[in-house]
């Protein structure tokens, strides 16, 4: 169950269609999130961004 507040968002690869599914606070943090995680597609680090 997720805490009271936060929204789960998408993180969507740029270099594939690989994503993972994860949860951020809106309030603290209004703008799309941006984070390096593993692609396993591509084998490597990618920027991962947030989709709706």
């Amino acid at each position: 169950m997720a805490r009271a507040g936060r929204v789960q968002v998408k993180l969507r690869s740029t270099e594939s269609h690989f994503l993972y599914v994860t949860t951020k606070n809106p309030r603290t943090m209004p703008q799309r999130m941006e984070q390096r995680k593993y692609d396993p597609r591509v084998g490597r680090h990618v920027m991962f961004r947030e989709s709706k």
